[in-house]
């Protein structure tokens, strides 16, 4: 089976193909944030296009989903005019084959459960730690979504509800403005402006000053650790995120943890994601070939239509057979 993937970011859409097990032919196309939903899925469509005899397409996006209808309930600022589109409506009635579309972190959490730290694992959370933090909750090995496809939004936490009430409400005092990526960044550089990425911060780790801002915000990594262990009492959660590639982060998170929950809590293990960037492409792969094998259609598809793209399938494996022959 043949399943395109993509991922799309607020800076990039990465692009694949999956077949028999393995993704290949990545891409990175830069994401027209400029041009509003309807661009983007230009963009989307003019990717895959370059690609022939798809079975499914499987596409892992920022923003919450109706995973239902395959559309964007809801996108930040990072991609204007991105709520509201119909992304398996538009893919669907171009390609002709079945689109499975969920959120970024969910695809993600779903590679990792069958291909990555959460194998083996029936429930576990996972987290995305960058320019915000993701979340996603994976019970019986599928992703729980909630009444409106938006459980998992671990970054909304309230962490610093005297800041919130200070500053007048939401979004002031939530966990990703203490506990991401950018987080870090920014309190390193409020520190010394050369300090404008992760790598060069854990470069000068062993400089008291640094290491304390890191150690703190460490600290507050744990402080929504602690709320999600007590609520969710996890077996395993799975942390990822590009800043997840320095060891310091896990070590000492698995170190501390203890001083954060009760000790009948203390059975949850804290594991760095195993994928990577790829992670997202995976698991729309996954979630494509499910809708497949569950003998999903595409959305309006017609009689004919489906004529057609069998046809279509049986010349191009008579193509690939005598290719095969030569």
């Amino acid at each position: 089976m043949k399943t395109a993937v993509l991922d799309i970011g607020g800076t990039f859409i990465k692009s694949g193909i999956y077949n028999g097990g393995e993704l290949c032919q990545i891409e990175e196309t830069p994401t027209p944030v400029d041009r509003g939903g309807s661009g983007l899925m230009e963009c989307a469509r003019e990717i895959l296009g370059r690609h022939e005899g798809m079975d499914a397409i499987g596409i892992s996006t920022a923003g919450q989903v109706d995973t239902d209808r395959g559309e964007i309930r809801y996108a930040n600022e990072n991609l204007p005019g991105y709520t509201g589109t119909k992304v398996r409506q538009i893919l669907e009635e171009t390609f002709l084959v079945p689109v499975a579309v969920d959120n970024d972190v969910n695809m993600a959490a779903l590679g990792e459960a069958c291909l990555g730290a959460g194998r083996g694992e029936e429930d576990f959370l996972c987290l995305t730690l960058g320019t915000g933090i993701g979340g996603a909750i994976v019970r019986n090995r599928q992703i729980y979504r909630g009444s409106c496809f938006s459980a998992g939004e671990f970054g909304s936490m309230v962490t610093h509800g005297d800041v919130q009430k200070s500053q007048g409400g939401f979004p002031a005092g939530i966990y990703e403005k203490y506990a991401s990526a950018t987080a870090l960044v920014r309190q390193a550089m409020a520190y010394d402006s050369a300090l404008q990425n992760g790598r060069i911060i854990f470069a000068r780790l062993e400089e008291p000053g640094i290491r304390a801002i890191v150690d703190a915000w460490i600290g507050e990594i744990l402080l929504g650790l602690s709320s999600l262990v007590h609520i969710f009492n996890p077996s395993c959660i799975v942390l990822g995120g590009g800043i997840m590639a320095q060891p310091y982060i896990l070590k000492e998170l698995r170190k501390r943890i203890r001083d954060y929950v009760m000790p009948s809590f203390l059975n949850v293990r804290l594991e760095q994601a195993q994928l990577g960037n790829k992670a997202g492409m995976l698991g729309a792969a996954i979630a494509a070939e499910r809708m497949v094998k569950a003998g999903a259609r595409p959305a309006r598809e017609t009689g004919s239509q489906a004529a057609v793209r069998e046809v279509t399938r049986g010349e191009a494996a008579a193509g690939m057979q005598r290719n095969t022959e030569a």
